[in-house]
């Protein structure tokens, strides 16, 4: 059966000595992985659309339980080739792939997340690269970006830590459990249970990212401090939910 959705390339992998095992986030499918013939060689049909990050429309041949169908057409949409040529960028962006694929099973549909993705490479592109994105003003509000994003898709596949007060009572807390994905005040916790302690601040940050739309982030202003907080109480919940480290965190600072 021949299949089409919208897609972006998540990440590649060679495969003989021309061929490539392509991972996609799609639109229609989740994250869904095909076998592309020959991309590698010169000539190929494919072009450069099964670059990195690459936004392309995709047809792909195989039965409805096929484990690799064989891609058959790749129509570039938008490359996103600047978030590429830039390293900060692209590092950052690796985190965001790597818990993607972490959180997502295959073939698994859904399409916030795909909507998500696309909007979050969009706004680095247009908001961020263009300017002086060397400045320090551009590399928090990237950081804060890859915030946004890890919030949103946590709670998009249901992994979302809860901070909005205790998970028992409901009374204000600021210690957060990561055994447990939610604050936990004093009077509710056990002895020996280890927890974060978190800010008021990082607390009020998170619940406002959760609700913004992402093309209005850029009229938060946050502190360095606090966007560092927030994303090391994220990497600790995340590594928890995943039960595995994420191999991007050394880098990329999630």
């Amino acid at each position: 059966m021949l299949r089409r959705t919208e897609a972006i390339v998540l990440k590649t992998f060679p495969y003989s000595e021309a061929d490539l095992i392509v991972t996609f986030l799609t639109h229609d499918y989740g994250i869904l992985k095909a076998f592309a013939k020959s991309p590698r060689k010169t000539r190929s049909r494919f072009g450069s659309s099964l670059e990195p990050l690459t936004n392309s429309r995709i047809s792909f041949w195989g039965k409805e339980d096929a484990n690799l169908p064989r891609l058959t057409q790749s129509d570039i949409i938008r490359p996103f080739q600047p978030i590429r040529e830039r390293l900060d960028s692209f590092i950052k962006i690796a985190g965001l792939i790597e818990i993607t694929i972490s959180l997502m099973p295959e073939r698994d549909p859904n399409r916030d997340a795909f909507r998500l993705f696309l909007d979050t490479l969009g706004i680095i592109e247009d908001r961020i690269l263009p300017g002086n994105a060397d400045s320090e003003e551009a590399k928090e509000f990237l950081d804060l970006v890859a915030i946004f994003y890890k919030i949103r898709l946590l709670n998009i596949t249901g992994y979302g830590p809860s901070l909005e007060g205790c998970a028992r009572c409901s009374r204000t807390g600021y210690n957060f459990y990561v055994s447990h994905g939610s604050i936990i005040c004093g009077d509710c916790a056990r002895d020996g249970e280890t927890h974060l302690r978190i800010s008021p601040g990082a607390v009020r940050l998170y619940g406002t990212l959760r609700k913004w739309d992402i093309t209005k982030i850029n009229r938060i202003k946050p502190s360095k401090p606090l966007i560092s907080e927030l994303s090391e109480i994220l990497s600790d919940h995340a590594e928890f939910t995943i039960a595995t480290p994420l191999k991007t965190r050394a880098f990329t600072k999630f």
